[in-house]
């Protein structure tokens, strides 16, 4: 209903201009959806604030308004005639012959009544980024299913998207492995696959463990990245082998969740590193303490009560993640051959980097480098637990690999399946169940992160995301299944809608709840927050089953039948775009 309530808007503040035209400044009706059915479609609350500088009271100024609206041809043929209610706020109701053309009108439109964006321009996502030489685990769950979500719902807006895969493929951790791996398995470092990836993690943690505990180990890893960032072909042939066999297993977890990315990893950033010193430095930023060259935050303190440095140069001329990310931002939003001309760059990572890219935005919006009007937005999201509240992790202490919880979520889904078909003595195909329980066991482990406010932790749990009731992707996928289900009970879905006609409250609440999709998309572009278009879903699956439940659809009068089966298509449509913008297949069979 974004287009009604627009119109709505601006004749409301037509009507309160000409009501009032001796009141400075602009009129805002401040129009809402309302806050419960029985008040009608939309509330208009600017009657309240309006009544100090007036010097009237609220009542009395909503009566003016209203009397200039009831004047209006183009209101009357919008709403019927509305109430006051309360000190003095407006209840507005649309004429149902408006929102069944509304309804008829979103069955002929594949986008749903949901306009493109107007003046767009590219946005950067930056999500998923593990790190080359380690497997990608369950922390690594949120960013790439949020960050997708979000990509696919501003690509549906029709913003251009760069999905960026912003992976650790530099630095110190590529001089201990590469040493140790000369030592200990030097074959890697010449073969392509010459150890599995488990291996190479497993190398990795010994390296780690060197490096803390041997000072000599500790020196060679130092000169190693020296020679990986001076060019060595010994060891940019190393670094390019472990890159490539970590890119191929990330792409194999990346296909399984139906992830598009780009991958521009922190090495592309190193030839932009010195000018983003050099940047600092004309911009009267760059302070030396201590030998680093670091940029002072202000209004940010430490327990010392002095302000805190972002190193930009460490004192052995190094460089370190907020060099590299300050190199990004430029990029990102340049312009030209060296630039993405972005103008919205988002960055979706765990909470505990919030006050690293709060200290980084801030040195990049002071050094000038965030053009007018762009944005520049950290997405953060909260830990994955297990059912006791602490961090997940495997029975040994160990972090749950990716793998290994995709894997079980589908053998969980599997086996429900089989038990469901067993109880109703239903008999599949091998195909059938392989196709179903695949579907299920990731849609179940996306919805229920996605449904979460993505700032807080939850509690992860196989059993409450595979349930056929509640919040779940199953509850969901059920509805849509249940439609098809129609379609084959002979019910024409795409029969002719030129006459829509609802009669009963629950044709009226579906035909309600189905038009509030385009703003509910609105909503999630702006605030970036997926469990917003879950939320509504998953009251459109409820709002369905009811109308399901308590309306004949099959069985209604011939006169009502196109109109139920409209309703039961327009549905379908919805919960499959809305799915399909959260990244989640759904299925005509379950």
């Amino acid at each position: 209903m974004l287009s009604l309530s627009h119109t709505l808007d601006a004749q409301l503040r037509a009507a309160m201009a000409r009501a009032f035209p001796e009141a400075d400044g602009p009129l805002d009706p401040q129009l809402a959806p309302a806050s419960k059915p029985e008040f009608g479609d939309f509330q208009a609350n600017g009657a309240l604030p309006l009544a100090k500088p007036l010097k009237q009271a609220p009542r009395q100024i909503a009566s003016a308004i209203l009397e200039q609206l009831q004047a209006d041809p183009d209101f009357t043929d919008l709403c019927l005639e509305p109430q006051i209610a309360g000190p003095g706020f407006i209840n507005l109701t649309l004429r149902p012959e408006r929102l069944a053309a509304e309804v008829a009108a979103r069955l002929g439109d594949a986008r749903l009544g949901v306009p493109a964006a107007e003046n767009t321009s590219p946005v950067v996502v930056d999500f998923s980024s593990p790190n080359i030489a380690k497997e990608m685990h369950v922390g690594h769950l949120r960013s790439t299913i949020i960050g997708d979500s979000l990509a696919r719902v501003l690509e549906f807006r029709g913003h251009p998207v760069l999905r960026l895969n912003h992976v650790g493929d530099w630095g110190t951790q590529f001089g201990m492995l590469i040493t140790h791996l000369k030592q200990v398995a030097p074959e890697a470092l010449e073969t392509a696959d010459a150890v599995d990836l488990g291996d190479l993690v497993a190398f990795y943690r010994e390296a780690k463990k060197r490096f803390d505990e041997d000072e000599a180990f500790q020196t060679t890893s130092r000169d190693e990245v020296v020679k990986l960032q001076g060019g060595d072909p010994v060891s940019l042939k190393a670094w390019g082998l472990l890159c490539d066999q970590s890119r191929r297993e990330f792409q194999k977890i990346y296909d399984r969740l139906d992830i598009r990315l780009s991958e521009r990893g922190e090495s592309f950033y190193n030839p932009f590193l010195p000018a983003v010193v050099d940047g600092l430095k004309d911009a009267e930023l760059l302070v030396t303490d201590d030998g680093a060259q670091c940029v002072f935050l202000e209004g940010v303190q430490g327990k010392d009560g002095q302000p805190l440095p972002v190193i930009v140069r460490k004192s052995d001329g190094g460089f370190n993640y907020a060099t590299t990310d300050l190199a990004a931002i430029r990029y990102r939003f340049g312009d030209g051959p060296e630039g993405d001309g972005a103008r919205r760059v988002i960055y979706v990572t765990d909470a505990g980097q919030a006050n690293h890219f709060a200290g980084v935005f801030q040195v990049a919006e002071r050094a000038g480098w965030i053009p007018d009007g762009a944005r520049l937005e950290h997405v953060p999201f909260g830990l994955v637990q297990g059912e006791d509240g602490k961090k997940l992790k495997t029975r040994s202490g160990d972090t749950v690999r990716l793998r290994d919880l995709l894997d079980e979520a589908v053998e969980r889904a599997e086996a429900d399946l089989r038990s469901r078909l067993k109880q109703e003595e239903r008999s599949e195909s091998e195909e059938f169940i392989q196709h179903v329980a695949g579907t299920v066991g990731l849609a179940a482990v996306k919805y229920a992160d996605l449904s979460q406010n993505r700032i807080t932790n939850y509690q992860f749990s196989f059993d409450r995301m595979l349930a056929l009731q509640g919040n779940t992707a199953p509850y969901l996928l059920y509805a849509v299944v249940r439609i098809a289900g129609i379609a084959r009970k002979g019910g024409d879905l795409e029969a002719s809608t030129a006459q829509l006609a609802f009669t009963e409250p629950q044709e009226w609440a579906l035909v309600r709840e189905l038009l509030k999709f385009d703003a509910v998309i609105a909503e999630v572009e702006e605030e970036l927050l997926p469990n917003r278009l879950c939320s509504y879903l998953f009251e459109l699956s409820q709002v369905f089953n009811r109308f399901y439940d308590q309306v004949s659809v099959l069985k209604a009068p011939t006169e009502a039948l196109p109109s139920r089966l409209a309703l039961c298509r327009l549905t379908a449509d919805t919960l499959r775009l809305g799915l399909g913008l959260l990244g989640i297949a759904t299925l005509d069979r379950m």
